[in-house]
């Protein structure tokens, strides 16, 4: 059953505002991000939030990224 995490989320910049909840499966913390739909994974609850952080980033940068459209 998810659980709010017991670290900061929030002490990670990608995850200001965030949902995060974490899981423990098959001996593995698994954190989710509720607004983005990501989640990310470690062996730690704090890896995995750290985990979390970076991937929502990358999630983030490349939503935003510019598709080239305008080089017609």
């Amino acid at each position: 059953m998810p659980t709010e995490p017991e670290i900061d989320a929030n002490e990670y910049p990608a995850l200001e505002g965030a949902d995060v909840t974490v899981r423990v499966e098959d001996g593995l913390y698994i954190a989710d991000d509720k607004i983005t739909g990501v989640s990310s994974q470690g062996p730690s609850e704090e890896e995995a939030i750290a985990n979390l952080a970076e991937t929502v980033a990358t999630y983030t940068d490349g939503q935003s990224d510019d598709t080239g459209d305008d080089w017609l």
